[in-house]
């Protein structure tokens, strides 16, 4: 259950970081109710990462792409433990 629940939660964190990259693609789509709302929930997970890693060309911003998969391996190390402690 606490596993299920784990890797659901990590999908959809995952889902919302994917939908906010693809809506810096349209200007005003940020500016959207649901732009500011997902901007609340996954900018200061993305800030950390923005911070290390700078554009590429100063234009191709590959930080999300990073946050992504230090997400998984997160997600995946939780399991883990998870697993481990539910035998």
């Amino acid at each position: 259950m606490i596993y299920d629940l784990i890797s659901w939660l990590g999908s959809i964190y995952q889902w919302m970081i994917i939908i906010y990259i693809l809506l810096s693609w349209v200007p005003s789509a940020r500016d959207s109710f649901v732009g500011e709302w997902l901007g609340k929930l996954v900018e200061p997970y993305l800030a950390p990462f923005r911070r290390f890693i700078p554009p590429i060309g100063g234009m191709i911003d590959i930080s999300p792409i990073i946050a992504l998969i230090a997400l998984r391996f997160a997600v995946e190390g939780l399991l883990t433990v998870v697993r481990s402690l539910i035998g």
